[in-house]
Order: structure tokens, then C-alpha cells, then sequence
């Protein structure tokens, strides 16, 4: 039983780097979705949030990538806590959850300004490092 608890932990630390390279990505497909009217990939997003807030990047792709491809392509990692991260992924978790929910409403103005909001604060987090979701935790 402790192995699967250990698994399904997020970790106490974490690399900046890593966290930033995920942010890109989230920016990536959340732009994708407004820029083409792919909305439901709003569900994607918030299966990749559901996965990290979970287990951190153990099982979702963005963070398998980020952790084993980008970050170690940028340096040296930078360590900060995991706990303000994990608040921050879940913050995602909800916004992508209810997106997803008013696009499944026949609502999909509020799936595009919802996703115009994550991506606001997505790339906020990937270009210049502040993460609102972490700022808000230390609140």
C-alpha cells in the first residue's frame, strides 16, 4: 500500500525550470485552442492539471517532458517547494474543469474566456517565472 501512495505523491521540491517548460506547454495547446476553435481541448488541459495534482509529473506528459527533455536542457535546476506548484496545477485543474463544463453546456464564449484566462497566467508563468497560483498559496 505505501508504494502506491508514494506513487500518487507530488514532490516537496521541485525544479522551477521544469514548472516553467510546463506552463510553455500549457500556453502551447491553450493557444491552439482558441487560435483554431479546438475548445474541447480544454478537456486535455484539465486530464494533464488532474494528473499533476496528483502525482506531479510522474504520469503526465507535459511534466514527463518537461522534467526529463526541456529542464535538463536548461541548466542547472532551480529548487523551489512543491506545495505552492501543486495549489497552482490545481487552480488549472478548476478552471479547465469548468471550461470544459460550459463547452459540454453549449457554452463555449465562456470555454474561450476561460482559456483566455489560462493562458494570461500561463504565460505569465512560463515567460517571467511568476506563478499567480504560488503568490496566492503564500497568501
Amino acid at each position: 500500500m505505501a508504494d502506491m501512495r508514494t506513487a500518487f505523491e507530488f514532490p516537496a521540491i521541485v525544479n522551477e525550470k521544469a514548472a516553467r517548460a510546463v506552463a510553455g506547454l500549457v500556453v502551447l495547446v491553450a493557444a491552439v485552442a482558441l487560435l483554431t476553435g479546438w475548445l474541447w481541448l480544454s478537456a486535455v488541459l484539465a486530464v494533464g492539471f488532474a494528473l499533476r495534482v496528483a502525482s506531479g509529473p510522474r504520469f503526465d506528459p507535459f511534466g514527463r517532458l518537461a522534467t526529463k527533455v526541456i529542464a535538463p536542457r536548461l541548466g542547472e535546476p532551480v529548487l523551489v517547494p512543491g506545495p505552492p506548484k501543486r495549489f497552482a496545477q490545481a487552480v488549472g485543474l478548476v478552471l479547465t474543469l469548468v471550461a470544459t463544463g460550459f463547452l459540454a453546456a453549449g457554452l463555449p464564449a465562456v470555454t474561450t474566456a476561460l482559456l483566455a484566462v489560462l493562458l494570461v497566467f500561463a504565460t505569465l508563468e512560463a515567460a517571467l517565472g511568476f506563478c499567480a497560483g504560488c503568490y496566492v498559496f503564500g497568501l
